[in-house]
């Protein structure tokens, strides 16, 4: 199972979650784009959706284990 998220602070995200060895993002010029992006990958059967830290120019995701943090 995989996580996807929005912030604005990647690198906190990432210790704040671990420091997932597979954390993936990318960078978005609209909040719309951001928000479109994470329902679609959200929908996705691999993919868990779960609350962002309030920002959206970042995406991000990373397999969940047994060590991450996904709040």
């Amino acid at each position: 199972m995989k996580y996807v998220g929005l912030t604005n602070d990647p690198q906190a995200r990432k210790q704040f979650h671990g420091n997932p060895v597979d954390w993936w993002q990318i960078d978005f010029s609209s909040e719309k784009e951001a928000r479109t992006w994470k329902k679609t990958m959200a929908e996705k059967p691999e993919y868990v959706d779960g609350p962002d830290d309030g920002g959206w120019k970042f995406g991000y995701t990373y397999t969940i284990v047994i060590t991450t943090r996904q709040q």
